[in-house]
């Protein structure tokens, strides 16, 4: 039997092994990372600069923290040569009153005479973003502060904005766009009631998967608004349940067209201010089975120019639309794609109207091309075997353009310019900077704030001169996390390509373990997404995620990503849309096959220990990798998965794979529910309750079919969490934690000998 006396002397024995000889615990090692500092610290988050261009682009506008009011900031304006500041606006003019708080500024915007500015503040989360809140407009000469709305309840206005002369602002409130009169505070609603009606902003799907989420478009000459109207009638009622917040479960019903189902019908109006008459163009094809994808004024006041896209997403037809009445709709040009074609941000109007930049796929290659009004003349503008990520600005005066590209590496980003002719193409971003660049390019094209970082190295960010790329001044150097990393045990990541098929290569990167032998076996652990809407392999700052993969690695993991075929990576549209109809099917296969590649050429990887984590797509992509390749896969994370295709929203799963009853077989080969049964290894499911994106119904059909086939594994449910399962206290940091034990007891960290 063991005394108490005996076991205080090996209490302390104990903790004096653990000190640093004096008794006193010793100090946590700065040289390694934990999830408490990557996710409940946060030492490593990095800064970001925000500054806007003035409407000229001799100067930036940013907030700035007051010295004057405490907690508050400021709106100042730095000019680029000389680097004087000017504060516009100072904080105190966002004081409602004296007794009260500054307003806390989340974003801001000027009307066309600098007179007045806009305020959005309380915001609070719609879906995914924060984008209903309240509106402050201050007038600048008399320093009067007004809140919109009337008596609207708090945080319930969307997108407001000034018309054209700054007199009125229209915001979007439940479901209705108003317009308020900026000197009587006068409010009328200008689009029509009516059941089932969306006015102004979207439903849940062409928000997620078209990115549509601000409605409505002043005209030009302020004499209009165009906007989208949605009717979700027929669109059928998915149920999120809330058991936690109440005695009795709350139930909220959305709007939620699954694959193959209704969706809402959708149509452009145009409401004359002055008299509130709206007219309705007559867009021809039926509007449940075509999206109005992208809508804008067509570079005056007199006609629309509108994307409109069939159900199946292999067509997209450049509409100009007249806004009077009964006038011909013209069709300027039309894409189509036997896979599908996407809709793009980057039509920009030049030469008074006459043309307009459009981004097209049409020779294989995803280019800017230079297109007339009515669609007469199409000039390809960057020609050659490479991708346009983005195009970034024209330059009317110097009739160049300016554009994201990455001929020789998909995994990076830079600036190229390029003359309208397509001659004299040239790269801006300086040749000793690989990784990745971004550029917000001032409206006269002299200057621009760049952000440079690589997968190892943090952002930065800087004010150029732009043709010479010549630094100005630097706007965010991120000093502290650049501290922080410096103290931290890692090695740099590698990037590495390897040979699937003798013509097929795939993009990858590996992080090995700071103190690696060559002559040891360590797990592997793949991080996947590998579906069309995203890439996990660039040579960019990789934030949470690559923190806690350097975590893993300290602990004694190898960890690797891979984009397969279907990626959007810079490889061309042919590397793009192999995977048209085979969501789940190709990916799985090249994934599976890169990682024995990397296996049979690496023998310090333990082909005993291998491990796959991913969410959303990941996730889905986690549990096919598991179910169809049991031998090569010993343990899976898989965090939010779809595994049953037929499950998700019609856009997004029908773009990809068309019609449940056109490909049957795609369907069932593609969800990875249908190979639940082939299990043999070490599965964690996780996914929150409320998520309104890929539902939890999905995965608790899983655990039906798992149970069906007495296949033992392990879940994590978040209640009331959405997609990102960051919601309540502590979410993350848990989250994490859970994922960091599975792994640690399921898939065995550190070498062991041959």
């Amino acid at each position: 039997m063991i005394h108490f006396r005996q076991l205080h002397v090996v209490l302390v024995l104990y903790l004096l092994a653990l000190g640093d000889g004096s008794g006193r615990c010793a100090p946590p090692d700065p040289s390694l990372l934990t999830l408490e500092r990557i996710f409940s610290k946060r030492e490593f988050d990095p800064k970001t600069f925000s500054g806007r261009w003035s409407k000229k682009g001799t100067s930036y506008i940013a907030l700035e923290d007051s010295a004057d009011v405490k907690g508050a900031q400021d709106i100042v304006a730095t000019q680029v040569e000389s680097g004087v500041r000017e504060i516009l606006v100072p904080a105190r003019d966002f004081l409602p009153t004296l007794e009260s708080a500054a307003l806390k500024i989340e974003s801001f915007s000027f009307s066309a005479d600098q007179s007045k500015v806009l305020i959005y503040t309380n915001s609070k989360r719609v879906w995914r973003r924060n984008t209903r809140g309240d509106y402050w407009i201050l007038d600048r000469s008399s320093h009067e502060l007004k809140k919109l709305g009337g008596d609207a309840p708090p945080a319930t206005l969307m997108f407001a904005k000034f018309s054209p002369s700054g007199e009125q602002v229209a915001y979007v409130r439940n479901g209705n766009i108003f317009v308020e009169n900026c000197a009587d505070e006068n409010i009328r609603q200008v689009t029509p009631k009516g059941a089932n009606l969306i006015n102004g902003t979207f439903d849940w799907v062409y928000e997620e998967e078209l990115s549509l989420r601000d409605g409505f478009r002043w005209s030009p000459d302020g004499r209009s608004i165009a906007f989208w109207q949605l009717d979700t009638t027929g669109v059928r009622k998915f149920a999120l349940i809330n058991n936690t917040d109440s005695l009795y479960p709350h139930i909220t019903q959305i709007r939620y067209p699954k694959v193959g189902e209704t969706n809402s019908a959708c149509r452009i109006g145009v409401v004359e201010i002055a008299t509130g008459k709206t007219t309705w163009p007559d867009v021809p094809g039926d509007p449940r089975n075509h999206y109005i994808a992208r809508m804008e004024w067509a570079g005056n006041s007199e006609e629309l120019m509108i994307q409109q896209l069939n159900r199946l997403q292999n067509t997209n037809r450049v509409l100009l639309v007249p806004r009077a009445e009964n006038s011909e709709i013209i069709t300027v040009l039309t894409e189509r794609d036997k896979a599908w074609v996407n809709v793009h941000d980057e039509m920009i109007w030049f030469q008074n109207g006459k043309h307009f930049t459009w981004i097209s796929e049409r020779d294989g290659w995803r280019h800017i091309y230079l297109v007339s009004r009515t669609g007469d003349s199409i000039q390809l503008a960057t020609p050659g075997a490479y991708d346009v990520a983005r195009l970034l600005k024209v330059d009317e005066a110097k009739e160049q353009l300016f554009f994201i590209a990455s001929p020789e590496n998909p995994t990076q980003r830079y600036l190229y310019r390029v003359n309208f002719d397509g001659t004299n193409l040239q790269r801006v971003s300086p040749a000793k900077q690989p990784g990745t660049h971004g550029y917000r390019i001032s409206p006269n094209a002299k200057w621009a704030i760049h952000t440079y970082s690589t997968f190892n190295r943090p952002p930065v960010t800087n004010m150029i001169e732009l043709r010479q790329h010549q630094e100005i001044r630097v706007l965010e150097n991120n000093k502290k996390l650049r501290k922080n990393l410096k103290s931290i045990k890692r090695r740099p990541t590698e990037f590495l390509r390897i040979a699937i098929e003798d013509d097929v290569e795939l993009d990858g990167w590996c992080i090995k373990p700071p103190d690696f032998d060559s002559s040891k076996k360590y797990p592997l652990l793949i991080y996947v997404y590998g579906e069309p809407a995203g890439q996990t392999v660039l040579d960019r700052w990789g934030g949470h995620n690559a923190l806690w993969h350097w975590m893993l690695a300290q602990r004694g993991y190898i960890v690797m990503s891979f984009d397969n075929r279907g990626t959007p990576a810079l490889r061309g549209r042919e590397w793009r849309k192999q995977v048209y109809r085979k969501v789940g099917i190709l990916a799985a296969q090249d994934q599976a096959a890169v990682i024995q590649k990397v296996i049979d050429q690496r023998p310090y990887l333990d082909a005993g220990r291998v491990g796959v984590w991913g969410w959303s797509g990941g996730g889905s992509m986690s549990l096919n990798a598991i179910f169809k390749y049991p031998q090569l896969y010993k343990t899976a994370i898989s965090i939010a998965p779809v595994p049953n295709q037929r499950f998700y929203d019609t856009i997004y799963q029908e773009r990809y794979m068309g019609l449940p009853k056109d490909n049957v077989e795609g369907f069932l080969q593609g969800s990875p529910i249908n190979y639940a049964d082939q299990l043999q290894g070490n599965l964690l499911l996780i996914h929150g309750t409320a998520d309104d994106n890929v539902h939890y119904q999905g995965s608790e059909s899983l655990i039906n079919e798992l149970i069906r086939h007495n296949k033992q594994f392990s879940l994590m449910v978040y209640p009331n969490r959405t997609h990102s399962i960051r919601e309540g206290q502590n979410t993350t940091l848990h989250l994490r934690n859970t994922m960091t034990n599975f792994l640690e007891e399921r898939l065995t960290p550190g070498p062991r000998n041959p």
